[in-house]
């Protein structure tokens, strides 16, 4: 290892902190690793990272501690009986949650003397490591600088602000438009491979589509934040009448349709509220309706 890398611990060895600790071994971190299972901690230690026997001990062989358990309830419980050793360090919690527990667990690190970040990680185990990759952090901007050639170490890391819940809610609405994206290319796929239309056929020209619908993502934007759609593109009313030819097909096809019939209602809803002549932006007016605040 290089001695002049910082030296990192990694609680939580699962799929993911395992992969957390290997992208910092092979960029020469001496790492320190613990898991409540120590046969996790084997195929690191073999590869020059040093097993803790405690928590505590972990925490205490570095002034960077990253935390990645299976939810806040484990992280609490592996944690909490170790608060003596968090005064003077700091604790960077890659553990998924809402964006509420990232709030509370910010101020129970703050009580307890550790400067903390929360983050986010936008990918699966084999693309930690990779520059191309996001990791999400929110909360103390003087943290993230002070270890960012550590956290660099994991993938891009993309600061989002200094409220402490903001990765775990892009984390929510990310999420949200990976399965929503996904779930409508199988859909798509389904119904073109009705016809015998392989996927690997298929996927190059939806692909090619996605890059288009950014586009309509960034002409929109504006719109949202404005609260001003101009339908000078395409309507709802277009976008319903277009759905019908989507559903028609699937059914014609045997394709279950619950995804484009849920489309279409809430575009009926943005139509019946009045945004029928309005882009198909206007209907974020009917998404955001029905949820409490505050």
């Amino acid at each position: 290892m290089n001695t002049d890398r910082q030296a990192v611990t990694v609680v939580g060895l699962g799929s993911m902190g395992s992969a957390l600790a290997a992208a910092l071994l092979d960029r020469g971190h001496p790492t320190t690793v613990w898991n409540r299972s120590p046969d996790k901690a084997r195929p690191l230690a073999d590869r020059g990272a040093r097993p803790a026997a405690t928590p505590g001990e972990a925490i205490a062989a570095s002034p960077l501690t990253i935390v990645c358990v299976l939810d806040y309830e484990a992280l609490h419980t592996v944690l909490d009986p170790v608060v003596g050793t968090l005064p003077g360090r700091t604790l960077v919690n890659l553990t998924s949650g809402s964006p509420e527990q990232a709030h509370e667990a910010a101020a129970w690190a703050r009580s307890h003397g550790a400067d903390y970040l929360d983050g986010a990680i936008m990918t699966t185990p084999p693309g930690v490591g990779s520059p191309e990759m996001m990791f999400l952090y929110s909360g103390s901007r003087a943290v993230l600088d002070a270890h960012l050639p550590t956290l660099g170490a994991l993938g891009d890391p993309v600061y989002l602000g200094a409220d402490p819940g903001l990765a775990s809610l892009y984390d929510a609405a990310l999420l949200g438009l990976m399965w929503s994206t996904m779930t409508g290319w199988l859909h798509g796929t389904a119904l073109v491979g009705a016809e015998k239309t392989p996927a690997t056929a298929f996927t190059p020209v939806a692909i090619r589509w996605l890059t288009a619908v950014a586009g309509f993502l960034n002409t929109y934007a504006p719109q949202v934040d404005a609260g001003r759609y101009p339908g000078d593109d395409a309507t709802v009313d277009v976008q319903i009448a277009a759905i019908d030819h989507l559903i028609h097909a699937a059914a014609a096809r045997g394709v279950d349709n619950a995804l484009p019939e849920l489309l279409k209602a809430a575009m009926e809803r943005a139509r019946a509220a009045g945004h029928g002549s309005d882009s198909f932006a206007s209907v974020i007016e009917v998404l955001k309706t029905g949820r409490p605040r505050g």
